[in-house]
């Protein structure tokens, strides 16, 4: 009788073990397969400045990181009113806009073709691209005046 149950309490645990395994197996295989738990990344080169920026999820961000596939995209943006460098993306990408106040680091599409990057704060219609993740040298690296922005995918 103390044998079987033993047995029954080796049984039990190995079943709740199996239970275990089977429960990380798929939460192993989402963060690998569709990139759920891990945030999109994106390098911007701002002249001779390098950042990392996170990117939203939306169908915007869907559009740019296809754009992104095919290569490095190379911008030049022009500064507006103190806050905000600007430039046409020569595209459209699917907007989703809601009023939004943004700060620095700020990473935004403002009427669907045209990318605006935040050193400054605004509050206007946008549909968020991302944010930069780290802000130092953000706003030197802007500077004023136009600069060559280059987007691509972080690796």
């Amino acid at each position: 009788m103390k044998h079987t149950k033993w047995s029954v309490m080796l049984a039990a645990a190995l079943l709740m073990m199996g239970c275990g395994t089977a429960s990380e197996q798929p939460a192993a295989s989402d963060s690998n397969g569709s990139g759920e738990d891990a945030a999109m990344k994106m390098n911007i080169a701002v002249n001779d400045s390098s950042f990392t920026a996170t990117l939203a999820e939306n169908a915007a961000v869907d559009a740019l990181v296809d754009w992104m596939e095919e290569g490095p995209i190379t911008l030049e943006l022009s500064d507006y009113a103190g806050f905000e460098k600007v430039g046409p993306l020569g595209r459209s990408l699917p907007a989703s806009d809601s009023q939004t106040t943004t700060q620095a680091g700020d990473i935004m599409l403002y009427q669907s073709n045209q990318i605006v990057l935040f050193y400054g704060s605004n509050s206007w219609s946008y549909t968020r691209l991302g944010s930069i993740d780290d802000l130092t040298g953000w706003e030197d690296a802007l500077g004023s005046g136009d600069v060559t922005v280059t987007l691509s995918l972080a690796e």
